[in-house]
């Protein structure tokens, strides 16, 4: 069971690795002039988001709801997330790439292609659904519903059993 001490330690964790991520999501660009600046904030960058995934994850096994083999049902409430957060960490990839390709040899030249603009709006409209999604998901894990036995829960198994 998810005790509070811990809930706050690892709230606290992903809020400081979504910080990380708004950071960079907000100040790369002042950076251009060093790709090799830029290449490491944004590796930091993809590994923070495959790490706040597995952290989900994590959360998500440890429940009771878990436990008793209700997977469905927590993909059922916390699939926005999930897939929010692959499209944010293909997207993120694919700018981060797009954009060191272009600036690599010329990190002195500004340089926005059509696409590489395009990529780069939709990159930061779907990273606010992501932090949204995501701290919204962190804070409904600490529901005590879903680490404890409850008539809620013995509901859903009647409705599975079905």
């Amino acid at each position: 069971m998810l005790q509070t001490r811990n809930y706050c330690l690892v709230l606290l964790i992903q809020m400081t690795l979504l910080a990380y991520d708004l950071f960079v999501n907000s100040f790369s660009e002042l950076l251009r002039g060093a790709p090799v600046n830029q290449l490491v904030l944004f590796i930091i960058q993809d590994i923070v988001i495959l790490f706040n995934v597995i952290i989900i994850l994590l959360m998500m096994f440890n429940t009771y709801v878990f436990q008793v083999g209700l997977v469905s049902l927590l993909l059922k409430r916390f699939r926005a997330v999930l897939i929010v957060s692959a499209l944010y960490l293909t997207l993120s990839i694919s700018l981060h790439c797009w954009v060191l390709n272009l600036r690599w040899i010329e990190s002195d030249v500004f340089i926005w292609t059509d696409g590489l603009q395009a990529l780069f709006v939709f990159q930061r409209t779907v990273a606010v659904f992501y932090y949204y999604f995501y701290k919204r998901t962190s804070e409904l894990m600490g529901d005590p519903r879903l680490y404890q036995d409850s008539r809620w829960l013995r509901d859903a198994f009647a409705r599975a059993r079905q």
